[in-house]
C-alpha cells in the first residue's frame, strides 16, 4: 500500500493508465512541460511524450472534441479542465456530441472519454473558479457523473472511468487536494472501484446522510458531534453520482426512516432533489420525517471569505437541520 494524497491518488491512476493501455492520451491547457495548473501530470510528458500528452489551446470545446473524435477512432482521452467550470464552453461536446454518440451510432461507436479537473469552493476561488454543476450532467442520457471523497475511490474511480465505454465528467474537489491523504494499492495491483457503486462512511442509526465529494468529510464530522448528543447518522458516499446506487439508499432509509440529503451545488434542481424524490416514490411507507436537504443558497460563490461561508454549506449547517430532523 502506498500513502498519497488525494491529487497523488488520481495522478497514480492516469499514469499507470498510460502505462496498461497506448490508447490513453491526455489533452488539457498546460497540462505538457508545466505539468498542470495543479501538477496532476507533472513528468507524464517527459515519459509519455508530445503525442500522448496533448498541449491544447485554451478552448475546451476543441480539447472534448478531439477526444470525442479519437475516441470514434479507437482511443481513449482524458480531457483535463484546468478548472471543471469551464466545462460550460466544452458543454455541447458534452451533451449534444459525446453522450448521444452511441446512440445515434446504432450501438456500434462507444466514446470513452473522461473530461476531468477540479471543481468546488471552500478555497476563496469566486465564482468562476469554485462551482459544483453536476446536476447539468446528471441530467444528461449517455454520461456518467463521478466524484470521490477520498483518495482510494479517486485512485479507482479514475481507473473504472478511463476504461468504461461512455462519456464520464470526472470532479476532484480542489479543497481535498492535498489535505486529505489515504491508502492505495501498489501498482502491480488492478485495483478498480466499480461505477455505480455507493459506500456507507460511517454506520447509524437514526439518521441517513446521503451525499459525495467534500461533502462527505463535512458529514462525517457533523456525525462525531451528534454522537455525543445520542444522534447517530449513517453516512452514505455516494462515489458515482450517475449511474446512482438506489439499493444501497434504500437499505439505508429502511433501516432509520429519516434522510437528509447533504451536496455542495445551489440547493434548487439539485442531485438532492431527484435523490428525495426517488426515496419518496420508493420507500415512502419507510419514513418517519420530511426528507432534508443542506445544500448551497442559490447565489454564485463569493471571492470574500465570509461571504462564501455564508453561501456554501458547512459542518453546522449539517449539524442544525440533523437535530432538526432527529426530533421531528
Amino acid at each position: 500500500m502506498r500513502e498519497v494524497t488525494f491529487l497523488e491518488a488520481i495522478r497514480a491512476a492516469l499514469w499507470e493508465e498510460m502505462e496498461r493501455d497506448p490508447n490513453v492520451f491526455l489533452i488539457g491547457e498546460d497540462i505538457g512541460r508545466m505539468g498542470g495548473a495543479f501538477g496532476v501530470t507533472e513528468g507524464f510528458y517527459e515519459r509519455f511524450g508530445p503525442d500522448r500528452v496533448v498541449d491544447a489551446p485554451i478552448s475546451e470545446t476543441a480539447i472534448i472534441a478531439t477526444c470525442v473524435g479519437a475516441a470514434a477512432a479507437g482511443k481513449r482521452g482524458v480531457a483535463e479542465m484546468q478548472f471543471i467550470d469551464f466545462i460550460s464552453y466544452g458543454f455541447d461536446q458534452v451533451v449534444n456530441v459525446a453522450g448521444t454518440y452511441l446512440y445515434r451510432s446504432g450501438g456500434k461507436t462507444p466514446i470513452p472519454i473522461v473530461v476531468r479537473g477540479p471543481s468546488g469552493g471552500y478555497v476563496g476561488g469566486s465564482l468562476y473558479h469554485s462551482q459544483q454543476f453536476e446536476a447539468w450532467f446528471f441530467h444528461t442520457p449517455g454520461v456518467k457523473v463521478v466524484q470521490p471523497a477520498f483518495p482510494d475511490d479517486a485512485y479507482g474511480l479514475m481507473k473504472a472511468a478511463i476504461r468504461d465505454n461512455n462519456p464520464v465528467v470526472f470532479y476532484e474537489h480542489k479543497f481535498l487536494y492535498r489535505r486529505i491523504k489515504g491508502h492505495i494499492p501498489d501498482a502491480h495491483e488492478d485495483y478498480i472501484v466499480k461505477l455505480g457503486s455507493a459506500r456507507i462512511r460511517r454506520y447509524g442509526e437514526d439518521i441517513t446522510v446521503i451525499t459525495y465529494g467534500a461533502m462527505v468529510h463535512f458529514a462525517l464530522e457533523a456525525a462525531q458531534h451528534l454522537e455525543k448528543e445520542g444522534i447517530s447518522l449513517e453516512v452514505i458516499d455516494l462515489r458515482t453520482i450517475k449511474p446512482l446506487d438506489m439499493n444501497t439508499i434504500l437499505e439505508s432509509v429502511r433501516k432509520t426512516s429519516k434522510v437528509l440529503i447533504v451536496y455542495e451545488a445551489p440547493k434548487t434542481g439539485g442531485v438532492g432533489a431527484e435523490i428525495s424524490a426517488r426515496i419518496t416514490e420508493q420507500a415512502f411507507e419507510w419514513l418517519d420525517a420530511p426528507i432534508m436537504r443542506v445544500a448551497a443558497k442559490d447565489a454564485f460563490v463569493p471571492f470574500a471569505e465570509p461571504l462564501e461561508k455564508f453561501v456554501l454549506p458547512s459542518v453546522e449547517d449539517i449539524v442544525f437541520t440533523a437535530r432538526e430532523l432527529a426530533a421531528y
